[in-house]
């Protein structure tokens, strides 16, 4: 009788990765041999980009459908963990103009914020905490009363996800 196999992603094979990659850290990855994660990606035969897992191991998939595990020792040295210089003739903003800027930006979110406000109170006393008085044409349709309390029930959710939307940028304006 076959042995079942293994589903990919189990315990054990999150144990074997971990076995490997103590192996690698040990014996296999040192300066002198130091590879690129692209290299190794080929390597490896990676059919698409590899995934960083934790630390310097990364996953990929391979032409069989099966994971491949490598680890990459200073792998992660495709991110920028610097900003990049500004060009030399970059136009900047003289600190007046972007204060100004900032004030406009601040009374623009205000404004928002205030009619955001006034709309989620018109909605709240339309919703009526979920109970309105029903129509004259939902009085004879439940369906129809249910539908509108959903709507407006969503119609209040909308209004108070903008509030919170518009405190963060708010928050943020310098």
């Amino acid at each position: 009788m076959p042995r079942p196999q293994r589903c990919p992603g189990t315990a054990a094979t999150a144990l074997r990765v971990a076995r490997a990659c103590a192996w690698l850290a040990l014996f296999g990855c040192t300066a002198a041999g130091a590879v690129t994660l692209a290299e190794k990606a080929k390597e490896s035969g990676c059919v698409n980009k590899p995934m960083l897992i934790a630390g310097e191991t990364y996953r990929c998939a391979t032409e069989s459908g099966a994971f491949s595990y490598f680890n990459v020792p200073g792998g992660n040295g495709e991110r920028r963990s610097t900003k990049a210089p500004t060009p030399a003739g970059f136009p900047r903003v003289d600190p007046a103009t972007q204060k100004g800027r900032d004030d406009v930006r601040r009374k623009v979110l205000t404004d928002e914020l205030a009619a955001e406000e006034k709309l989620l109170a018109e909605s709240r006393v339309l919703y009526a905490d979920g109970a309105p008085a029903p129509l004259p044409e939902e009085r004879a349709d439940a369906e129809k009363y249910r539908a509108r309390i959903a709507r407006l029930r969503q119609t209040v959710a909308v209004h108070e996800k903008n509030i919170e939307a518009l405190k963060k940028e708010l928050a943020a304006v310098k």
